[in-house]
């Protein structure tokens, strides 16, 4: 059991006897003679159904265990994003809503746990933050060398202020959530 306070995105709940994955959940405290609430958005795992729920903070729902499974990214085709399990080569596909912001992260032959209830996909658990390499970088500026930024596109498409030291075919950290530069990842054999 997990009370509604605990209760994140992604999390699995069984509701009425169907298994509900949890899209958002926000905590709001109340005042003088009211309680605090916790306003849940769920989405059936067989219906697809959203609902938008409240709970006491101390309310108690079954939660589900999910199975976490390494799949690789194959490609998309408009609604669906197709994954294949490396060890038995099956495929699975996640609706383009499962996927959402993390979208434009996605690589060919990229590997992202995939959370399963009973064999079927619920989410992507996506890192906090992905290596990608710089296409295109404007020349840096010699007297704001590190104050400043500039905007750097990388091969997703996804354009972000970077230092003025960046450069073409240099491989830099994202974080996935904001879409901002982290560092420039220093690999072996390289000098700079």
């Amino acid at each position: 059991m997990i009370e509604a306070s605990e209760l994140r995105a992604g999390t699995a709940v069984k509701l009425n006897g169907e298994i509900y994955s949890v899209v958002s959940a926000e905590y709001h405290a109340g005042g003088g003679q009211f309680g605090g609430m916790v306003f849940v958005k769920v989405k059936g795992l067989q219906t697809k159904h959203v609902k938008e729920l409240r709970f006491h903070p101390d309310d108690k729902l079954e939660d589900v265990e999910l199975e976490h499974k390494e799949m690789e990214y194959l490609y998309a085709d408009g609604a669906e994003f197709y994954f294949m399990n490396p060890d038995t080569f099956e495929q699975i596909s996640l609706p383009k809503e499962a996927i959402g912001p993390y979208e434009r992260f996605l690589q060919p032959n990229m590997r992202v746990p995939v959370e399963l209830f009973e064999g079927t996909p619920i989410r992507l658990v996506f890192p906090e933050a992905v290596e990608l390499k710089v296409v295109s970088a404007p020349p840096g500026l010699r007297e704001h060398e590190t104050a400043t930024y500039k905007s750097v596109v990388l091969e997703n498409g996804l354009e972000v202020l970077a230092p003025q030291f960046i450069k073409e075919g240099d491989i830099v950290k994202v974080e996935v959530a904001t879409g901002k530069y982290l560092e420039r990842v220093r690999r072996e054999g390289r000098k700079g």
